[in-house]
């Protein structure tokens, strides 16, 4: 049968492949695809003893990952939309300072034998607390008046963690050595041991940060182009960013009191999302922020793991890893 001379020709297989991975749909399929695959391999390989015991811990760990990947890229994705900066992190806030701040001053009045008996659910509960009323006093102070302004939130926050850093360190100094060791090594986050309890309290608060953020994605797209076009496009500018604020105080509070403080994580995931997603529409970043931050978790507790044997930790690598990130953005933009 002849081929109609009036039918446009069909591109070659490389081109409709170009074509389909310039879909961003298609682009996270293939990341799903890949975080699938991660989860199995951690799951199913190099299993020591019982099948069943190893599965329990380890989709334990899969869940602490996942809870962290969300609260973390979902809400770094929103705090650089908020303020028109890919650099800035909810870090800038003062939270892992002042979480670290929370737990030195119990070490510092009770001493670790009391720290280490302390309640693992009070603990959470107050170190949630306490980090979430931090921001919303901020928050409302700065954004309640007329002098609303995100700079000078920025500014204040920055002030503020440098504070919580040097009074923290101040009082580290001072600590007996022993108890200056079992603090420090309650501040590595670790994703390998998290509670039952606290994992499933620490899900629901991301889940409604989640559900806080997630009918507002259009409203997202729109605040990229600026606050003045985003109020004049009819955007109530201010409810917005105080509602978001709020979702993001409590997933990130919530994702550092469970596994630690992760400075750079929320940096690298959601600037390499920018540059996978193909697309500045937060229907596809906050996913895939999400779905990088389970590759990065993964792929590197699955080295740590089974090429390096546990030599080393997962926040530590991310750490280095994520410093380097930022002095390569602060490079590339201050060459620009």
């Amino acid at each position: 049968m002849l081929a109609d001379p009036t039918a446009p020709a069909r591109p070659p297989a490389p081109a409709r492949l170009a074509g389909a991975w310039a879909r961003p749909a298609v682009r996270l399929a293939v990341l799903a695809a890949v975080v699938l695959a991660l989860v199995g391999a951690y799951l199913f390989t190099d299993v020591p003893g019982s099948l069943s015991f190893a599965l329990e811990h380890r989709s334990r760990t899969v869940l602490a990952m996942l809870v962290v990947s969300t609260a973390v890229g979902v809400s770094t994705v929103v705090f650089h939309t908020i303020t028109q900066n890919r650099i800035l992190t909810p870090s800038i806030m003062g939270f892992d300072a002042f979480y670290v701040l929370i737990s030195t001053v119990i070490v510092f009045f009770s001493g670790s034998a009391a720290f280490l008996a302390f309640d693992e659910l009070t603990l959470w509960l107050t170190q949630v607390a306490v980090m979430v009323a931090f921001s919303v006093l901020l928050f409302t102070w700065l954004f309640g008046g007329k002098r609303r302004s995100i700079h000078l939130m920025l500014l204040v926050g920055i002030v503020l963690g440098t504070f919580f850093r040097a009074f923290t360190e101040w009082m580290q100094r001072m600590l007996d050595p022993l108890d200056f060791q079992v603090l420090s090594d309650a501040m590595f986050a670790s994703l390998t041991r998290p509670d039952e309890t606290l994992l499933a309290l620490s899900a629901v608060l991301v889940a409604v940060g989640c559900a806080a953020v997630v009918p507002l994605r259009r409203t997202l797209d729109v605040l990229t182009l600026g606050e003045p076009t985003a109020v004049g496009l009819g955007v109530d500018h201010r409810r917005v960013v105080m509602v978001l604020f709020a979702a993001v105080s409590v997933m990130i509070a919530a994702s550092t009191a469970l596994v630690g403080p992760i400075l750079f994580f929320g940096l690298i995931v959601a600037n390499l999302a920018y540059s996978y997603a193909g697309s500045f529409r937060h229907v596809w970043t906050l996913p895939t922020a999400v779905l990088l931050g389970m590759v990065c978790l993964l792929g590197g507790q699955l080295v740590l793991e089974r090429l390096l044997g546990y030599g080393g930790t997962l926040s530590t690598v991310i750490d280095f890893a994520g410093g380097l990130f930022f002095l390569y953005l602060v490079l590339r933009k201050g060459a620009r």
